[in-house]
């Protein structure tokens, strides 16, 4: 058994609501021995589980654990469009965010919908800037999808849906430092000088680091971020209540923070 293959049960026991859930059984059970102690566990347990399933908390993770760069202007799209239509040195490059290996309603593998949002995200900037378009993604480490890859789904799935086409596709990475590692070759070679690199907001921190690291300065990466809180991050009421997307934001902006940490 690799490293690898421990972490879908270290991720289950770090990511939230789960070490606030053991906290509350840990309080419910000094009950009997020491009562106060036992309680003021329960509460902060039940309280963690409480906040750990809010959209709320997720957002303050990702402006303040994360710092999640903002999405991109008006001002810079024309910026870029410009650059794209004078010098041809622009490229948008969606990352993968995993594949199913059988969709039943479509007969076969296709992409999870963290990377359906993304591509589709990538095809409306590539129009906008008349910028061709690449994706990086092939089979990530603990996938049982081993037979196509994300970026060979993509491709098929821009061809077929978005009736446009990927000028690069990367397919053997799996993960965010190899997407770095093996996509940035493609781009430089054909004269690329700056790179859109389109992901969902709260893994972007820790991609912009592994492209930027790989890039060592020869290219410009620019984060094109989705999934964004609503401008000015203010949050509703209903925001502070827990809900299944509430929990989604949290434990992924947990993910993402342990895997800055991590530093992959």
């Amino acid at each position: 058994m690799t490293p690898h293959d421990l972490k879908p049960f270290v991720l289950a026991a770090l990511l939230p609501p789960t070490p606030f859930l053991l906290l509350a059984l840990l309080g419910l059970g000094l009950q009997g021995r020491k009562r106060r102690l036992g309680k003021g566990f329960l509460l902060a347990g039940l309280l963690g589980v409480w906040m750990s399933c809010t959209d709320a908390t997720g957002q303050l993770l990702a402006s303040h654990l994360l710092r999640v760069p903002p999405g991109l202007s008006k001002e810079q799209l024309l910026d870029l469009k410009r650059s794209s239509l004078q010098n041809h040195d622009v490229a948008v490059l969606v990352l993968g965010a995993g594949a199913r290996r059988m969709a039943p309603e479509y007969l076969g593998p296709r992409l999870k919908t963290l990377s359906l949002e993304r591509l589709q995200y990538g095809v409306w900037l590539s129009r906008q800037l008349q910028a061709p378009l690449g994706f990086s993604g092939g089979i990530g480490w603990n996938s049982k999808q081993r037979g196509v890859s994300e970026g060979e789904l993509a491709q098929d799935a821009v061809q077929n849906e978005y009736l446009s086409r990927l000028r690069w596709v990367e397919s053997k990475s799996r993960d965010t430092a190899e997407n770095a590692k093996l996509s940035l070759p493609l781009l430089k070679a054909e004269g690329i000088h700056k790179v859109l690199l389109v992901t969902h907001d709260m893994h972007m921190p820790r991609a912009l680091r592994a492209f930027q690291a790989e890039s060592q300065g020869e290219l410009e990466i620019i984060a094109a971020p989705l999934g964004l809180a609503a401008e000015g991050g203010q949050t509703d009421w209903e925001d502070w209540f827990p809900s299944w997307e509430g929990m989604q934001r949290v434990q992924y902006a947990v993910y993402e923070g342990l895997g800055l940490l991590a530093g992959r």
